[in-house]
């Protein structure tokens, strides 16, 4: 009976109030999903019926057994049901363990088959997508979406078909040996059900509570334990009133907890009190009735054993449409994922970049970064509504042309667009208006594995994911040997470095490689650039940030990537940029000047004004 307590208990908590109506084409959806296990499906509810049946067949038997004591029968009658009983319970534990087995394999098909299916369509997202997206929200669509949708089949689908075929078994046995005794057990389920229902709200509501503090609890533990946020916190953070703060909250999710507990212990109480009643009145009025010769006595406890089976059925089938209803709120927000259309993908008959040199134009190139509604979803941003609103124009009618072998700066002010054109080469977004041409193909008619192959890109934060040197390498060349790597890194100047640590190749890096020093990363991210060999490289603010060391380190090592490739180069640094074939001046979102070093000098333009305050103004003394 207990068990049965925190069945329903269970159940309860897990309830959802909201109130959904679902279209046949996400019911058909949810169908396309099952499909690849409907076999399995079949065997798991046929099981789950065989199992109930069983359930209700001891109780009987053990009624029988107790008239054949009672009725003086043959020894062998008593010990022939007896045996039946033993034969149930080991048939009903290996059906159980079937049906487990079964529920398992369903479900965790399940969870695999919707995890990488949005996985894989995530990853068909544009940038702007992972820009305004909150990453806890999504990955939330990965873990409790997907497990939530799982148990739809696992859990309330066999809950349902079990549970209905238990209590009306149940009830079609203990109408048949005693309706009225039936009919007033079952008076008392409403003075359960009922307050457990609104108990059950009160509990979840807790719950979802609880969560939301310990979510709120977990991002602050994210957000100050990672080594750029714990460096901000002991930099400017004010610990004390940091840990203030988190103890409020635990102290919230402590009250709570505390709450729950003694709900749940009423919840369980009034269970087993309802049913001891129920159980009381069986054995009363059943005894009354067997003392009158109106009822056999094997029948008194075949009631009583039934009833037992009674209440945890009816219980869940009372919670079974809250059950369903919040697994299809899980299917939906699953499914709100992948209709999230990617505003960037392959055409049906797109090409490879054809072989040989390749240059790089863009012919009167127009663009602005998409509105939200385009991109993302309110849910995932954890806002009321998207800014449905059109993106301002960046760039405008921007035109050059880099030939094969040839090397082009970009140059301006901070945001003047220099790194938006750089993405646009990569395709990370697609233009408004105009082409942007890749050895003389749109790049909206290329494939996008063959534009990876042909674009490689250094950007100034040189990310590392958090794993070991050589998987990080690997990213770029899953197929190269330990030789290859070692070769990469000679060339990068990072091979003694490297060739110290303790682990070598397999030395994990910390999160965005934040155990090696700032011109460690970047030459790592040039090994992995020349393990991949592209044949045109963009190279934005590569040496930013770097101290001078640092830069002439990373500058050796990009003389070995630059050599024989088509090359685009943003800089602040003007002195890394002298050499290139054409420098573009870039300000907001226009192609100003053009030219070379020593010309754009002589023209007196923005050029010139940007080359002065680099290294012709004398720095202003610092008052103390």
């Amino acid at each position: 009976m207990e068990s049965t307590a925190w069945s329903s208990l269970h159940r309860v908590m897990n309830a959802r109030e909201e109130q959904h109506t679902f279209s046949k084409a996400t019911l058909r959806r949810i169908g396309g999903f099952a499909r690849p296990h409907r076999r399995r499906l079949i065997k798991f509810l046929l099981l789950s019926v065989g199992t109930a049946i069983l359930t209700v067949a001891t109780p009987v038997l053990a009624g029988r057994v107790v008239d054949a004591i009672i009725d003086g029968e043959a020894q062998s009658v008593v010990i022939g049901l007896a045996a039946l009983i033993a034969l149930i319970a080991v048939a009903e534990a290996g059906l159980g363990l079937l049906t487990r087995w079964l529920s398992a394999n369903i479900g965790e098909g399940l969870i695999l088959d919707l995890r990488t299916a949005v996985f894989d369509h995530v990853q068909r997202m544009p940038i702007a997508f992972f820009t305004r997206t909150r990453t806890g929200a999504l990955v939330s669509r990965l873990n409790n979406d997907v497990i939530g949708a799982q148990r739809a089949f696992s859990d309330t689908l066999s809950g349902v078909a079990s549970n209905f075929v238990t209590l009306l078994l149940t009830l079609v046995v203990m109408v048949g040996i005693s309706w009225q005794i039936t009919l007033l057990a079952l008076v008392l389920l409403p003075v359960f059900v009922l307050p457990a229902r609104r108990m059950g709200t009160r509990l979840a509501q807790l719950r979802r509570e609880a969560a939301d503090h310990n979510a709120g609890m977990s991002t602050r533990m994210t957000e100050r334990f990672s080594a750029p946020g714990a460096t901000l916190v002991k930099l400017y953070g004010r610990p004390d009133e940091e840990s203030a703060e988190f103890a409020t909250r635990v102290r919230r999710v402590r009250d709570i907890g505390v709450r729950m507990a003694m709900l749940q212990w009423v919840f369980v109480t009034a269970l087993m009190l309802v049913s001891a009643l129920a159980l009381a009145l069986v054995y009363g009025l059943g005894g009354f009735y067997a003392l009158r010769g109106q009822l056999e006595p094997g029948a008194v406890v075949a009631l009583a054993l039934l009833l037992t089976r009674l209440y945890a059925p009816l219980t869940a089938l009372a919670n079974a449409r809250v059950e369903v209803m919040g697994a299809l709120v899980s299917f939906e927000r699953v499914f709100e994922v992948l209709d999230l259309k990617p505003l960037i993908a392959d055409k049906p008959d797109a090409r490879n970049v054809p072989d040989g040199p390749v240059s790089v134009e863009f012919d009167g190139v127009r663009f602005s970064y998409p509105s939200a509604d385009k991109v993302s979803l309110a849910s995932l941003e954890e806002v009321a509504d998207l800014d449905t609103r059109g993106g301002v124009e960046v760039l405008h009618d921007i035109s050059f042309r880099v030939e094969a072998g040839e090397m082009v700066a970009l140059v301006g002010s901070s945001g003047a667009g220099k790194s938006t054109i750089a993405q646009l080469i990569p395709r990370l977004y697609d233009v408004d208006g105009g082409a942007i041409r890749i050895a003389g193909v749109d790049v909206r008619d290329l494939t996008a594995t063959s534009l990876r192959e042909t674009l490689g890109m250094v950007t100034q934060d040189g990310h590392l994911f958090h794993e070991s040197i050589r998987a990080n390498l690997l990213i770029a060349r899953p197929g190269a040997s330990d030789d290859e790597l070692w070769e990469v890194l000679r060339r990068s100047r990072l091979i003694d470095v490297i060739a110290s640590l303790p682990d070598g190749l397999d030395t994990v890096v910390g999160e965005r490689g934040y155990r090696l020093s700032g011109g460690e990363r970047q030459r790592l991210t040039i090994a992995r650039l020349l393990l991949a060999r592209p044949r045109v490289v963009i190279l934005d603010e590569a040496t930013a940030h770097l101290d001078s060391t640092s830069e002439a380190a990373v500058s050796a090592a990009l003389a070995e990537v630059l050599e024989g490739r088509t090359v685009i180069v943003i800089a602040h640094r003007l002195s890394t940029v002298r050499a290139a074939d054409q420098i573009l001046v870039i300000e907001e979102g226009r192609i100003v000047e053009r030219g070379r070093h020593i010309d754009l000098l002589a023209a007196g333009g923005r050029y010139e004004d940007l080359y002065r305050t680099q290294f012709d103004q004398k720095p202003a003394p610092v008052s103390m």
